[in-house]
């Protein structure tokens, strides 16, 4: 299933840029080009799902050198990097510095779209699971202290009677704080409760 999605093409060959770019749009994908990777830093506005089509040499900074950039300003779009001759060193250095795929030129049509394809389905995977851990985060906030202490204790898997034994509380009053807690994240069941929240990170 072709992904729709934005792509930053940089490359300091203009052909090159002429003929992605142009081979890019007519597949569906929305494209921007930039001749170096200055540029895009000074230009490129931040879109998601998105994928950074990058080559390794160019003028100023280099691919890895931009890729290690977009890291340190917290900037997580997906990277794809594309070259006509590259040192082992360098592919190792792309691909630990979390590179979706490396394009030895001249690639095909069907390596290039697999490439952006990948990228793109996980940029949209992160872009969705910083929505919901945004969204489970505020509606934590919402809690009272009371239901928070039931919270941390029913993702622990534990029931009513439970959670009543450790919190002094009265089963009947614990099941009505579980049910302020479900109602106020829109979750029917703790497994929903536990998909609502996996990878939130908090603490009791």
């Amino acid at each position: 299933m072709r992904q729709q999605g934005h792509v930053y093409l940089v490359d300091d060959d203009p052909d090159v840029r002429f003929y992605l770019g142009d081979l890019l749009r007519q597949l569906g994908y929305s494209v921007a080009t930039y001749e170096d990777a200055d540029v895009f830093f000074h230009q490129a506005m931040d879109l998601s799902p998105a994928v950074v089509l990058i080559d390794m040499r160019m003028p100023g900074l280099s691919g890895v050198q931009a890729q290690q950039r977009l890291r340190e300003i917290g900037r997580h779009t997906p990277v794809v990097f594309i070259s006509g001759e590259s040192q082992p060193q360098e592919i190792i250095d792309a691909m630990k510095g979390g590179a979706v795929d490396f394009l030895i030129k001249p690639f095909n049509r069907e390596q290039l779209v697999a490439a952006v394809d990948q990228a793109l389905a996980h940029d949209a995977a992160e872009r969705d699971r910083f929505v919901r851990l945004t969204r489970a985060n505020r509606l934590f906030q919402t809690l009272t202290e009371r239901e928070k202490e039931v919270f941390f204790l029913i993702l622990q898997g534990h029931g009513n009677m439970a959670i009543g034994e450790q919190t002094g509380v009265q089963a009947g009053t614990v099941k009505k704080h579980r049910a302020a807690v479900y109602e106020k994240f829109g979750v029917a069941s703790t497994a929903e409760l536990m998909d609502a929240c996996q990878g939130l990170g908090l603490r009791p």
